[in-house]
C-alpha cells in the first residue's frame, strides 16, 4: 500500500511538472505611448532613470533598429495588433486627415478610416482562440472596444486617444476603470489592474496587452517625481523634468509588474515585449542622431526600443538587423504554436533572431497619404516649417532608405549605415540605387492598392505658404 502511494504521489508530481512544461507561454506585451527611442538609460540617457527596462535589457533581446508600423498612434497600433500595412486597413492617422492650413496643401489627402474593420482578426482574437485569457489594459485608440476584437478584460480602451485635460490624475476622463480615490495616478491604476489580471489568472495561459497612456501628452507627473528631476543636471535636448518623471514612473510600474510575475513563480513561462507605439515628441525630447519626432517618417519619428525577454529561452543579445511592430503578430504565432494559417499576415516572424540564428531583414514600408501639421516647426526636425509630414512613401531596404512624397514627386535617399541622421541625400549622386528602391515601392503599392492622391487642393496658394511658412520659422 506504501509503495502504491509512493508511486502515485511521483506519478502526479511528473504529470504536474509536465503539464507545467507543455504549458503554452504566457504573453505580456507592454506598449509605451509616444516613448522615444533614446529616453531610456540603457540607450545612453543619464537624465532619464530607468532601472528596470535596463535590467531587462541586459537579460533579454535589445532590437536597435525596429520600428513602428507608422508615425503616430492609431495607425502604429492597428498595424501591430492586426499584422497588416496601413493600405489595408486603411488607417493612417489620428482624424482628420487634412491636418494644417488649407491654403498651405496641394492635395486632397486620401481617405482615413479611424477603425479597424470590425470583421479584423487582431492578436486577441489569435490568442483567444488559442485558448487563452485575454486583457487589454490602457489605451486601445483603433475601435470602441477591445471585446469585440477577442480580448475578455477592457480597462480604460476606448476610441479615445490620450487621458484629456489633468487626466492622469483621478477621477479620471478614461472609462471603463473601476473607481479610484480622487488624485490617484493613471499609471499607478492601470498596473494594479494588471498585476490584479495575472494574479486571477495564474494558472492558464494569459495574454496581456498593456499600452500606457504614458507618456503621451497631457505631460503630468507626481510632484516628489516632477523634483527629483528638475534637481538633476540635464542634457541637450533632454531637460523637461515632468516628461523624465513619467518616464520614471512608468519604469517603476514595469517594475511592479514584473516581480509579481516573478513571486509566481511565471517567469519561465511568461515571455516579455517592451516597446513604444511611435517616435518621442521631438519638442519634448530629441533622438539624437535620429532626425525628427513623432509624426515623421525621418528615423526619429518610427524608430522605437524593442526589448524582448523570456527567462530561460532567450540568451541576452544585441540585434541590428531592422524588423517592424507589424512582425509581432506572426513572430507570436510561432511562438505559441498556432497552426492556422493566416492569408492576412504581411509582416515576418523573427523567432529565429530570438533564437540566436541569422535572418534576412525584409524590406520595410510606410504609407501616409495624407497630411500631419507641425508641432513646433522650429524643433520638428521635419522637411519643412509647415507639416511634420506631406503625403508620401518610405521604404527601407537593407542600409537604405527612399523617401518618395507625392505632391512635388521628390526623392530623398540615405544611407543609414553612414548617415542615421539622415542628412545627406543621395536621390541625385546616386540615381541608380534610388530608382531600384522606387522599383520595389512602386510594387508594393501596386501589390497592396495603396492610394496615392492626385487630386489637387483647390484652395492652395503658393503665396500663402511661403508667407507662412517664413512667418513660424521668425515666431520665439
Amino acid at each position: 500500500m506504501r509503495l502504491i502511494l509512493i508511486l502515485s504521489v511521483f506519478l502526479f508530481s511528473c504529470q504536474a511538472k509536465s503539464q507545467k512544461t507543455d504549458r503554452k507561454p504566457n504573453v505580456i506585451l507592454i506598449n509605451v505611448d509616444d516613448l522615444g527611442w533614446s529616453d531610456l538609460g540603457y540607450m545612453g540617457s543619464d537624465y532619464y532613470e530607468t532601472p528596470t527596462i535596463d535590467s531587462l535589457s541586459k537579460t533579454g533581446v535589445v532590437f536597435f533598429q525596429a520600428y513602428a508600423g507608422a508615425s503616430n498612434c492609431a495607425p502604429s497600433r492597428a498595424t501591430m495588433l492586426t499584422g497588416t500595412n496601413t493600405p489595408t486597413h486603411g488607417i493612417y492617422t489620428v482624424s482628420p486627415a487634412d491636418r494644417g492650413n488649407p491654403k498651405t496643401r496641394r492635395l486632397i489627402p486620401s481617405h482615413n478610416e479611424d477603425t479597424i474593420n470590425p470583421s479584423s482578426y487582431t492578436l486577441g482574437n489569435l490568442f483567444k482562440d488559442q485558448g487563452y485569457v485575454t486583457a487589454s489594459i490602457g489605451k486601445w485608440h483603433v475601435s470602441e472596444n477591445p471585446t469585440d476584437f477577442g480580448f475578455d478584460v477592457n480597462v480604460a480602451g476606448s476610441h479615445r486617444g490620450n487621458p484629456g485635460k489633468d487626466g492622469y490624475f483621478s477621477p479620471f476622463n478614461v472609462s471603463p476603470v473601476d473607481s479610484v480615490q480622487d488624485g490617484e495616478f493613471l499609471t499607478d491604476v492601470l498596473t494594479l489592474e494588471a498585476i490584479d489580471f495575472v494574479e486571477k489568472n495564474q494558472s492558464e495561459p494569459f495574454f496581456l496587452y498593456l499600452p500606457f497612456y504614458t507618456v503621451h501628452t497631457p505631460l503630468m507627473a507626481k510632484e516628489k517625481d516632477i523634483a527629483r528631476f528638475a534637481a538633476k543636471k540635464t542634457e541637450p535636448g533632454r531637460d523637461n523634468a515632468t516628461y523624465a518623471a513619467m518616464i520614471y514612473n512608468m519604469d517603476q510600474n514595469v517594475g511592479r509588474l514584473l516581480a509579481k510575475v516573478n513571486a509566481l513563480g511565471l517567469a519561465e513561462n511568461t515571455l516579455i515585449i517592451f516597446t513604444s507605439d511611435n517616435g518621442g515628441i521631438r519638442a519634448v525630447s530629441h533622438q539624437d542622431p535620429l532626425r525628427a519626432g513623432k509624426g515623421s517618417y525621418y528615423e526619429g519619428g518610427i524608430r522605437v526600443p524593442l526589448i524582448i525577454n523570456w527567462a530561460g529561452k532567450f540568451e541576452a543579445r544585441e540585434i541590428q538587423t531592422a524588423v517592424s511592430q507589424m512582425d509581432f503578430f506572426p513572430t507570436l504565432k510561432e511562438v505559441i504554436g498556432a497552426e492556422s494559417e493566416l492569408e492576412q499576415l504581411e509582416g515576418k516572424s523573427f523567432l529565429s533572431l530570438l533564437k540566436g540564428e541569422n535572418m534576412q531583414a525584409a524590406d520595410l514600408f510606410w504609407h501616409f497619404p495624407i497630411y500631419l501639421e507641425a508641432y513646433q516647426p522650429k524643433k520638428d526636425g521635419s522637411r519643412d516649417p509647415l507639416f511634420r509630414t506631406r503625403p508620401g512613401s518610405v521604404i527601407r531596404s537593407g542600409d537604405w532608405k527612399l523617401h518618395h512624397y507625392f505632391e512635388d514627386g521628390e526623392l530623398e535617399l540615405y544611407n543609414l549605415k553612414e548617415d542615421v541622421s539622415e542628412t545627406n541625400n543621395l536621390a541625385e549622386s546616386n540615381p541608380e540605387k534610388a530608382a531600384e528602391l522606387m522599383e520595389k515601392l512602386n510594387q508594393w503599392r501596386e501589390k497592396y492598392q495603396a492610394p496615392i492622391p492626385t487630386e489637387k487642393n483647390l484652395e492652395f496658394d503658393p503665396l500663402f505658404e511661403k508667407s507662412q511658412a517664413e512667418k513660424v520659422m521668425q515666431k520665439d
